[in-house]
C-alpha cells in the first residue's frame, strides 16, 4: 500500500476534532479527515509514515441507517461541520466519550463528572463570521466564503450555511454580486495585488445590531455609497447599525487593522449574557455562541458555589466576562489578559455593567503572576487553546488557592495540564462539559479543583 491509492475503510472510531479511524484491507490504522463511525468510506492515501495511513474521502459508500442528510454542498470542502450529518444525540455522544477518556487516562480518579451539557442552539447559533474573497479555480468568478479544508488558495461558497445567523448568508450574497457586478478583484497572495480581502460580520443574538466590516487594501477602486445604499436596502431579520472599512495592505492572511474608517453608523453593536451587557467592537472578542455561552458561564457560577471569597483571580480573562459573572461572589475580582483591547473593552463594559470591583490588567499571566499577593481563594483559568504556558502553570500554582475552576476548549490541553494540579495536592471535584459548537469537532470542558491534604 503506497500513497495515492485508494482504498476503503470502515469508519470506527473518532477523534476530536475531525478525524474517523478505521482499519486498512493490510491491517493498518488509517484516520480518515471528517470520517464518522458507522461510514465506509473511499479513500485515498494521503500520507503514509510506517504502519500509520492517512486518507481523504474520495466518497461516502455507506452511511449510518440513521444519518441526516447534508444541508450544504460543501460538507467534505469546507470542513466546518464534521458532524452536520450525524444526529445531534450522537454528536454529543462522540465528544463525551473522547474527552472523558482523555481525562480519565490523564488523572486516574473520580472526575465528579455531571454529564454534557447540550447547545440551546444547534444551528445559525455563530454571531460572528469572518469571510474571505477569492474564487475556487484559476481565472473563475469572485468568491466570498471559507478556505477549503487543506487548501491554501480556494474558496468555498457557503450558500445555506448550517451554523450562521441567516441575515449573514444574506449580507454574504449581496457584498459578492456587488463587487461581481463592478468586476472588482480580490487581493492575490501571490502578487499582493487587488483590493478585496475579508468580510466580518457581527450580531448581537439579543439585541438584532448588526456591524459589517469589509477589510481591503488601501488600492483604489472602492466606493463607499453604493456598498452602504446596498446595505442598508437588504431585508433582514436583525438592523445593520454599523458598515465598517478596514485597510489592511499586509501580506499575511488575517484580520489586521491598520485602519479603519467608519462608513456608516457606529462602530460597536451591544449583546448580553446572563444580564450582563456587553458592547462589542469589530476586533474585540466575543464568544461565538451566545446561548451557549450562557450555558458555559452557568456552569463557572455554579461550580464557584453561593460562598462570597474575599479575592477571585481571573487569569486570561478575555474581556472580563467571566470576572464580572463572579463579582457578586467576591470583595473583589482581579483579571489578567495579555491582549491590551481587550482589557480597554473589560474595562469599559464592567463600567457599563456598573461594577467596581473588578480589576483588570493588561499583560501576559507569566509576567503578571509575580506581582500578585497570592491572597484568592479561587482561580479561574480560561487560557489559550493550546492551555497554559509550561513557565507560567507553576507560578499559577505557587499562588496557591483553595480552589481552581479551569475552563477547556482543547481537551487535549486539559488533560495535559491536570497532573500538575493533582501533583501539587489538588483533587478534581467537579467536571462539566458543555457544547459551545455544534455540528463541529469543537466543545468547552470546565473542571472544578480543590485543594486537598495529603
Amino acid at each position: 500500500m503506497k500513497k495515492g491509492d485508494i482504498i476503503q475503510v470502515k469508519i470506527d472510531s473518532f477523534r476530536l476534532p475531525a478525524s474517523g479511524y478505521g482499519t486498512a484491507p493490510d491491517g493498518s490504522r488509517v484516520s480518515v479527515k471528517f470520517g464518522i463511525p458507522g461510514q465506509t468510506v473511499s479513500a485515498r492515501i494521503v500520507k503514509k509514515r510506517g504502519k500509520r495511513l492517512e486518507g481523504k474521502i474520495e466518497e461516502v459508500v455507506e452511511s449510518p441507517a440513521d444519518a441526516l442528510a447534508p444541508v450544504c454542498d460543501s460538507e467534505l470542502r469546507c470542513g466546518g461541520c464534521v458532524f452536520q450529518t450525524v444526529p445531534y444525540e450522537h454528536e454529543l455522544d462522540y465528544k463525551e466519550e473522547y474527552i472523558l477518556k482523555l481525562l480519565r487516562d490523564a488523572v486516574p480518579e473520580d472526575l465528579g463528572y455531571e454529564g454534557i451539557t447540550a447547545s440551546p442552539k444547534t444551528s445559525g447559533y455563530r454571531n460572528k463570521m469572518e469571510y474571505s474573497f477569492g474564487d475556487n479555480c484559476p481565472g473563475g468568478p469572485l468568491m466570498l466564503g471559507m478556505h477549503e479544508s487543506g487548501s491554501f488558495y480556494n474558496i468555498v461558497d457557503t450558500t445555506g450555511c448550517l451554523l450562521t445567523d441567516p441575515d449573514f448568508d444574506r449580507i454574504r450574497s449581496f457584498v459578492t454580486n456587488h463587487f461581481r457586478e463592478l468586476g472588482t478583484d480580490y487581493f492575490h497572495k501571490r502578487t499582493h495585488r487587488g483590493l478585496l480581502r475579508h468580510l466580518v460580520v457581527r450580531k448581537g443574538e439579543k439585541t438584532g445590531e448588526i456591524l459589517v466590516n469589509l477589510v481591503t487594501t488601501s488600492d483604489g477602486g472602492f466606493e463607499p455609497e453604493s456598498f452602504v445604499t446596498g446595505l442598508q436596502a437588504l431585508d433582514l431579520d436583525g438592523q445593520i447599525t454599523g458598515i465598517m472599512r478596514t485597510v489592511n495592505d499586509r501580506e499575511a492572511d488575517a484580520v489586521i487593522p491598520e485602519r479603519t474608517e467608519l462608513l456608516n453608523g457606529t462602530p460597536e453593536i451591544h449583546d448580553s449574557i446572563l444580564g450582563l451587557d456587553f458592547e462589542i467592537s469589530p476586533f474585540s472578542f466575543f464568544q461565538v455562541n451566545t446561548s451557549g455561552a450562557e450555558a458555559l458561564y452557568s456552569a463557572v457560577r455554579d461550580f464557584a458555589g453561593d460562598e462570597k471569597r474575599g479575592t477571585i483571580y481571573d487569569l486570561y480573562c478575555g474581556t472580563g466576562t467571566i470576572a464580572q459573572l463572579l463579582s457578586e461572589k467576591a470583595d473583589k475580582v482581579i483579571g489578567i489578559e495579555l491582549i491590551s483591547e481587550a482589557v480597554d473593552a473589560a474595562r469599559a463594559n464592567a463600567k457599563r455593567n456598573g461594577i467596581s470591583n473588578c480589576e483588570f490588567i493588561a499583560g501576559d499571566v507569566l509576567d503578571q503572576a509575580h506581582g500578585l499577593a497570592g491572597d484568592a481563594e479561587l482561580i479561574i483559568l480560561d487560557p489559550p487553546r493550546d492551555g497554559i504556558h509550561p513557565k507560567a502553570i507553576f507560578r499559577i500554582l505557587d499562588l496557591a488557592p483553595e480552589s481552581f475552576i479551569y475552563v477547556s476548549c482543547k481537551p487535549e490541553s486539559l488533560a495535559r495540564d491536570l497532573p500538575f494540579f493533582t501533583a501539587r495536592g489538588y483533587e478534581v471535584k467537579r467536571t462539566r462539559i458543555v457544547d459551545m459548537f455544534p455540528r463541529t469537532g469543537h466543545v468547552e470542558t470546565v473542571v472544578l479543583m480543590s485543594r486537598v491534604e495529603k
